[in-house]
């Protein structure tokens, strides 16, 4: 075994654990996908197998064991000398974990000798040249590329993969899944794929683990546990995942993941569990196993039910009222517009109706909608709601037109505001923009914390306070309590996790459907467009190239570009 960890232990500085009695084995060439949701332990996990603890906890107990060598029994200077030899660590966030004042063959000279620096950019599919470059002049794919070649460097026999892909469109994506494969055939490298996505998971892993509240409750060989799995909790993320060759409404679970300091007495899982019976409330389940390479952490697994797919996705009727339209937007970057993001593009929105935006990162996606909230000034074209042009600049805009569109941006970290609480900030726009006293706004603030599933207590936090997917809850509320007519999401399900991205998207499809909402929704994932779009259209370079119903170009992609987006985005079941 590359691998071997038994009763692994990390715990926060108040005795509380994160990670309790993990067990978790690895051969040589084999690739183990470890999923799970926000605060399921995966990250801390994947850290303690290079024997390491993030600040604030610690490793109390477990052995990780890696080609024989006990990691947690070594001095930290020793164990410090062998990461990179045994294990290496390639992070989520390529373009933080590389340094913006080096060059790439720099970094990669802390790792390895210069006269293999070309060998190593050519095992990732990068040209030399690379190697002159600064990380911010490669894209997040080659950013990402960089990183795997530096893992690679000192030829571990154990390579440890926190979200590698995750942020990427789906053709960068699959060229990293790509390289992995590669590596674990052609070097025998193990790795360890850490991720919440289980169709990314899918296409590479020969193992899956899932984790819940610090625990595996779940083991065994992927296609075996995604076919039939056998506990509620993996069983409710496979059913939570949107996928375009079978687009189908999602069945969300109920309920959301226990904190750390809120896990109950019996089975983490017992307070969303449709299974639970009183002794779950009152002991911790022991592991069953279902077959002599599949591990259950559930004393009714036999009772875990098939998995049951939602009804087919039905798109919206298309005899609605016209709403926003935009007609040869032209749109660019740069000093005398040099980079072209956006270049004659056209199409109409209804009311009700959702529109995907989809294609490469780069390809103009975010510019457009940025003209459409007036937060880019476009080149030429025009934009009218309800057959009123709207000003280029969202300041030359009325209140009410700024009302009737609202953004929900990607990176809820830097959109909201640190210094205000999320009671208020959610309540902000309905007074600003509705007029609404401050006691009406605060309730419908709470109101709206419940429509996107956080608890009230977070009304009193900051966002500070806040997971990625707590903090892009907000945002998401924060825009509705403005009760706009089109609601343009930039990437906004890319942080949730599954089970609460299948709850958001149910809640957009209903307030749809109750409030007559126009939808522009950017994405790389066409399982999410597949499940909640109408139409999609497709650009490549600022142009677009196909649009049309979601099922017509998902089925038969006419452009030889969406045929290379649907060819490469990951499916949990047989394509069409």
């Amino acid at each position: 075994m590359i691998l071997d960890v038994t009763g692994l232990r990390v715990e926060l500085d108040s005795g509380t654990p994160v990670i309790e009695g993990l067990d978790l084995r690895l051969a040589q060439g084999e690739v183990l996908g470890l999923v799970g949701e926000s605060g399921s332990g995966k990250s801390t996990t994947a850290l303690a197998l290079l024997g390491y603890a993030r600040p604030g906890t610690a490793i109390t107990a477990g052995d990780v064991t890696v080609s024989d060598r006990p990691l947690l029994r070594l001095e930290e200077s020793a164990r410090r000398r062998v990461r990179g030899d045994l294990v290496s660590f390639v992070p989520q966030d390529a373009a933080r974990a590389l340094n913006p004042a080096l060059r790439i063959g720099a970094a990669i000279l802390d790792v390895a000798p210069r006269a293999r620096t070309a060998d190593i950019l050519q095992a990732v599919d990068l040209p030399e040249t690379a190697a002159r470059r600064f990380p911010h002049q490669l894209s997040g794919g080659q950013q990402q590329r960089v990183t795997i070649a530096m893992a690679l460097a000192g030829q571990p026999p154990l390579i440890v993969m926190d979200e590698p892909t995750t942020g990427l469109d789906v053709i960068t994506q699959a060229g990293i899944l790509g390289e992995i494969r590669r590596l674990k055939d052609e070097l025998g490298a193990a790795v360890v794929y850490v991720s919440h996505d289980l169709a990314v998971v899918s296409q590479i892993a020969d193992r899956i683990a899932v984790m819940y509240a610090g625990a595996v409750v779940e083991q065994g060989p992927a296609a075996e546990l995604l076919a039939r799995p056998r506990h509620p909790y993996t069983r409710g993320l496979v059913q939570s995942i949107p996928d375009h060759a079978s687009p189908r409404r999602l069945t969300p679970m109920q309920g959301t993941a226990v904190g750390v300091e809120d896990r109950p007495t019996g089975c983490s899982f017992a307070p969303r569990c449709a299974q639970r019976t009183p002794e779950c409330d009152t002991a911790k389940p022991a592991p069953v196993l279902v077959s002599p390479v599949h591990q259950v952490l559930c004393r009714h697994a036999d009772r875990t039910p098939p998995i049951e797919l939602g009804a087919p996705h039905a798109a919206a009727p298309t005899a609605r009222r016209g709403l926003l339209a935009v007609q040869g937007l032209r749109a660019g970057h740069g000093r005398g517009r040099t980079v072209v993001a956006a270049d004659g593009v056209s199409f109409e929105l209804s009311a009700g109706e959702c529109l995907a935006l989809v294609g490469q990162s780069g390809s103009g996606k975010t510019t457009i909608a940025r003209c459409l909230a007036g937060l880019h000034r476009p080149d030429a074209g025009t934009i009218t709601l309800d057959g009123v042009p709207l000003a280029a600049r969202a300041r030359d805009r009325s209140a009410e037109q700024r009302r009737r569109i609202q953004y929900v941006f990607q990176n809820p970290h830097e959109s909201l505001n640190p210094r205000r609480r999320v009671a208020d900030e959610v309540a902000r726009p309905a007074r600003v923009l509705r007029g609404r006293s401050r006691d009406a706004a605060r309730a419908e603030a709470l109101d709206l914390l419940d429509l996107v599933r956080l608890p009230r207590r977070t009304a009193g936090l900051y966002p500070d306070q806040l997971s990625g997917g707590e903090r892009q809850r907000v945002a998401i509320a924060r825009a509705l309590a403005a009760g706009p007519e089109v609601l343009i999401c930039d990437e906004v399900t890319s942080a949730l996790d599954v089970s609460v991205q299948a709850a958001i998207l149910e809640l957009l499809a209903d307030l749809r459907d109750e409030l007559d909402l126009a939808m522009l929704l950017i994405t790389h994932d066409l399982g999410v467009v597949a499940v909640a779009a109408d139409r999609v259209a497709v650009l490549e370079r600022g142009v677009l190239c196909e649009t049309g119903q979601v099922a017509d170009v998902i089925r038969a992609p006419a452009h030889p570009y969406t045929q290379r987006l649907i060819a490469a985005a990951p499916t949990l079941r047989e394509r069409p």
